[in-house]
């Protein structure tokens, strides 16, 4: 698979049509944390959580689309796209933790589609070079499994056992939609998460190396992990 800017607005490169919405709350959590569907005035803050959760690959998506948005800073451009509508990368697809009048984190996650015959080319078509810093992620990527794009809480929520509890949440919701696998992409750097994630049943099913940018804070490989669901 090769990707292009026009599949650019993927989390790790993976741009879909949305096919998973929250439609419903989750129960109460300890320590005064509850869940809720995001909604569309959370788009900033969103888009701050994703920044958190891809360690710079969203910062470089979008400062591909700066002159699509006349300019306007990395933070406002995520903003933008995420208060879209019917597209994989929106606030209808995001599930928050709720700290009083706080957001502590959020999970984010649709349904990756079957994968996808090859398009037949016209004589003489010439294919559109790929983006080299994000193919590495494009490849990282399993059809039909419920793909957890993004999960972030901010720093001072952390360590509290909400970052579990998202993705149980995001288990019962890819059981809901029929998935049979959970996916996600993690840095090999980030110890922490890959350890949260391994703890929660996911394993690794495929590395790639990383391409080296000034926006994106990991160096060496990415993992895409994955747990199959009960």
């Amino acid at each position: 698979m090769t990707l292009t800017l026009a599949q650019a607005e993927t989390a790790f490169g993976q741009a879909r049509f949305a096919q998973a919405r929250f439609s419903q709350a989750g129960p109460p959590m300890p320590l005064g944390i509850t869940m809720r569907p995001a909604r569309q005035d959370d788009a900033r803050t969103i888009a701050d959580l994703f920044r958190i959760s891809s360690d710079g690959v969203a910062d470089y998506v979008w400062s591909l689309l700066r002159a699509e948005y006349g300019g306007r800073s990395l933070p406002e451009i995520g903003a933008a796209r995420y208060a879209r509508k019917n597209n994989a990368f929106s606030y209808e697809n995001c599930l928050l933790a709720q700290a009083g009048d706080r957001i502590a984190g959020m999970m984010h996650g649709f349904v990756m589609p079957p994968a996808a015959e090859p398009a037949d080319q016209p004589a003489g078509a010439v294919a559109e070079a790929p983006d080299p810093m994000l193919q590495p992620y494009a490849e990282l990527e399993i059809p039909g499994s419920f793909y957890i794009a993004g999960l972030a809480l901010f720093p001072i929520f952390r360590g509290r056992g909400i970052g579990s509890r998202l993705l149980d949440m995001a288990e019962k919701r890819a059981r809901k939609l029929g998935c049979s696998q959970i996916s996600l992409i993690v840095f090999a750097e980030n110890g922490e998460a890959v350890r949260l994630y391994a703890q929660n049943g996911f394993r690794i099913a495929k590395t790639r190396r990383i391409v080296p940018h000034a926006l994106i804070r990991r160096r060496g490989d990415a993992y895409l992990m994955a747990k199959p669901v009960a």
